[in-house]
């Protein structure tokens, strides 16, 4: 048996998935020891899975708590893959408050760069983590819903679910 590289030891730790059901369809969580490395919301029916691997049990549990309404700021263990770009802003997106939203200038401004907007914008478009990363927290500067890998009725929906004041009418 030859030692290993250098005396370093590797380990291939083995991905494990789980699909769940949210009120915004079905959603597929990924990941292994070393954190979560994706979830996203799936445009299709498929079958729920029976058992969920122990690596992703606090995930599915955070994501159930949220859609309940009783949890606001999600504690996993994350390993998202991107470039050091996407990964600086997916960072900032960890910092938008629950029920707040940042403009896309915002955010570019917060990065340091105005003229970054558009790859701001796509490094949002290619957040892995849905909802624990908030890109669906970032909006026009107009205050319009633009773009989300998602659909904007998603989008629109996660808005509404963390600012849920509603305007009651005087008449």
């Amino acid at each position: 048996m030859k030692p290993p590289l250098n005396g370093w030891f590797f380990y291939i730790y083995e991905m494990k998935k789980v699909i769940i059901k949210t009120p915004l369809g079905y959603t597929e969580v990924t990941g292994d020891e070393n954190g979560i490395s994706k979830i996203h919301v799936l445009n299709e029916e498929l079958e729920i899975s029976t058992s969920i691997p122990k690596e992703l049990k606090e995930a599915v549990l955070q994501l159930q708590e949220y859609f309940n309404g009783k949890r606001t700021e999600f504690s996993l263990q994350i390993n998202p893959s991107g470039t050091d770009f996407q990964l600086k802003v997916w960072q900032e997106l960890l910092n938008i408050p629950y029920g707040k939203t940042y403009s896309y200038l915002e955010l570019s401004k917060k990065l340091g760069d105005v003229k970054a907007i558009r790859a701001v914008a796509s490094a949002n478009g290619k957040n892995p983590l849905w909802i624990v990363i908030p890109c669906h927290r970032v909006i026009g500067t107009d205050g319009s819903l633009t773009g989300y890998a998602g659909g904007l009725w998603r989008k629109k929906w996660l808005l509404e679910h963390e600012n849920p004041v509603k305007q009651e009418s005087l008449f």
